[in-house]
């Protein structure tokens, strides 16, 4: 089970969120990048999620700056949030994104998943955000009737080398990850599943270790990092 600090970032500060409401959010930093270079300097390996809260919003990427300094200081990162066509996916690509993550896109648009997953193979994940277990798009802003699990196989066919799962509901809460939601996602796919959203102690994490089985090898921690419920290492 990989460990992958996030490092959310809006208006160029790096922030936390609680079930996504942008009107409850933490600042935890004011040099995101900074931030990325403390988390990366502990975890020495694997990369750095960050996620493009403006960009999610305004459908484009926000933070072009913060994606080229990381680059040029060698901080492997994935990152999502707006990106919405595939020149936006290639812009990213160059300034030095590991992964790219798609979500609103790769609901409205599964030709624009396909073509992105063929250009690019295994650089193209997959974003799947649920609330009560339908996926939600635009930041989190807008519900849709799509089941999580029924969109999962369609994102696999489609060519995507992951996805990322992430229940909104406990996202930012502190109350550990939905275990059960990620793993009927994880079973309904071959494609190895990452499980964001709660992680809250080292017992949440040693408890995702229950789900590699079914093929979840990685999980995305944020705010109990920064409220230092415990360290990287």
């Amino acid at each position: 089970m990989r460990i992958v600090p996030a490092v959310d970032i809006r208006g160029g500060l790096c922030v936390n969120l609680v079930q996504g409401d942008y009107a409850q959010e933490t600042v935890f930093s004011t040099d995101p990048v900074a931030q990325a270079r403390i988390w990366w300097e502990m975890l020495g390996e694997g990369l750095i999620h960050i996620v493009d809260l403006d960009g999610a919003k305004q459908g484009r990427c926000c933070i072009e700056k913060e994606l080229s300094a990381l680059a040029a200081e060698h901080i492997p990162y994935e990152v999502g949030g707006g990106i919405r066509d595939l020149a936006a996916v290639e812009r990213i690509l160059e300034l030095g994104a590991a992964r790219v993550i798609l979500g609103t896109a790769a609901h409205q648009d599964p030709a624009l998943l396909r073509a992105a997953c063929e250009r690019w193979p295994d650089k193209i994940v997959v974003g799947l955000d649920a609330r009560d277990g339908r996926v939600s798009l635009s930041g989190w802003l807008e519900d849709t009737a799509t089941d999580a699990v029924s969109f999962a196989r369609e994102v696999e066919a489609a060519g995507a080398a992951r996805i990322i799962y992430t229940d909104i509901l406990r996202d930012g809460m502190m109350q550990g990850p939905n275990y059960d939601a990620t793993r009927a996602v994880a079973r309904a796919v071959a494609i190895p599943v990452t499980i964001s959203g709660g992680i809250s102690s080292l017992a949440d994490i040693q408890h995702a270790r229950d789900l590699a089985v079914d093929g979840v090898d990685e999980i995305i921690v944020g705010r109990a990092l920064y409220l230092q419920r415990f360290s990287i290492a």
